[in-house]
């Protein structure tokens, strides 16, 4: 007799569940694929601020899909409503789930009422991306201000963000500071919910 047993299914990765899965990229996998990004975008451009507008884009459509997949996984569905509340979701959850670690700081600004910024020593984009002498304030961190405009525009959170070197006293590079500035919109819905 042949023997009988169960046929292996084969399922497509769109049928397993958002839950189930490695949550991990290979560091170097992840370094080549984006210098692979910023220089093909870099050929597409004449200037900086073009390559870190286009750097911005990419990142803003990755912040669209982190949102849709984090709210699934780890809020069964539901988003925040309130200031405090989604700037502490991507200090920690959504910076863990990018980076695998939460955000060095998370910082008011103190001469606007409506500026906040993260900060980070060593930005893992900025790690790998050396920049020539003639692109000179090159930062792309412009690619993570993208993902966390993404992430609190689809939020309902409209903001600018922008990325920015600061100097360290005492390090050779700066640190990266994520300036995010909201929309006059949220302040007065998050004034009227108290």
């Amino acid at each position: 007799m042949i023997g009988v047993g169960k046929i292996k299914q084969y399922t497509n990765v769109l049928d397993k569940p958002l839950s189930k899965g490695r949550q991990e990229v290979s560091l170097s996998g992840f370094a080549y694929l984006f210098s692979e990004l910023v220089q093909y975008n870099q050929t597409q451009v004449d200037n900086i601020g073009e390559l870190e507008k286009r750097l911005e884009d990419a990142g803003y459509a990755v912040g669209v899909r982190v949102l849709e997949l984090l709210c699934h996984r780890e809020k069964g569905n539901r988003r925040e409503t309130r200031l405090l509340g989604i700037l502490s979701f991507v200090h920690s959850t959504v910076w863990k789930v990018l980076f695998g670690k939460v955000a060095d700081s998370l910082e008011k600004g103190t001469e606007h009422e409506d500026e906040y910024m993260i900060s980070e020593k060593e930005l893992l984009v900025n790690r790998f991306i050396s920049v020539p002498k003639d692109m000179g304030s090159f930062n792309c961190g412009a690619f993570v201000a993208g993902v966390v405009r993404g992430v609190l525009d689809n939020a309902g959170f409209p903001a600018v963000v922008t990325a920015h070197f600061v100097p360290v006293d005492g390090q050779q590079r700066p640190r990266t500071t994520i300036l995010i500035k909201f929309a006059e919109e949220v302040l007065r819905r998050e004034a009227r919910l108290g």
